[in-house]
């Protein structure tokens, strides 16, 4: 036997990850990073749901019923909290994820039509959705608790204030 053979650590045998066309091979191995960490913890899901959807960008089935196997819980409670909490997504989204505020004080100064203009020039259904290229998605919300600064719209961290449908090709610029 050579010292290269002694030496080598024997492979670990391949998991089989079920196929989905966003998620790569790198994702797996991040997915199954974060199951590893969290592994026989109690309450893990909703934190194992957040990191994976920071991987992915959304919880689609098959990575879905890949977590509740990988935590020992039912696949109908991964969907439960999935599709419970607001903040998780089982659709693709955007890199960047743009939130116009569609509360009383800003759909009186005219969100309404930032949200018309965006899903126009993005080819978007009138309530909002995901670019096909997934940079972008557009979705309206309710108050962000920023009145006074009416109309705002938020793209990623970004907070613009009183926009104007005027200023939506330069600020969009920004995020291509």
């Amino acid at each position: 036997m050579s010292e290269q053979t002694i030496f080598q650590r024997p492979r670990a045998a391949a998991r089989r990850h079920p196929a989905h066309p966003l998620v790569t091979p790198e994702m797996w191995d991040r997915i199954d990073s974060i199951l590893q960490r969290h592994r026989n913890m109690r309450g893990a899901l909703i934190p194992v749901l957040q990191q994976v959807q920071q991987v992915v960008g959304f919880l689609p089935p098959q990575v879905q019923q890949y977590l509740a196997q990988g935590l020992g819980v039912s696949p109908a409670e991964v969907f439960g909290v999935a599709t419970f909490y607001a903040f998780f997504s089982l659709e693709p989204r955007g890199r960047h994820h743009c939130k116009v505020c569609l509360g009383t004080a800003c759909y009186v100064r005219g969100s309404n039509k930032l949200m018309d203009n965006l899903t126009e020039t993005f080819g978007l259904k009138k309530s909002g959705g995901t670019t096909a290229d997934l940079r972008l998605t557009v979705e309206g919300v309710r108050c962000v608790g920023a009145c006074g600064l009416a109309p705002v719209m938020i793209v990623g961290e970004d907070v613009h204030r009183k926009v104007d449908v005027v200023q939506l090709p330069e600020i969009m610029k920004r995020y291509e």
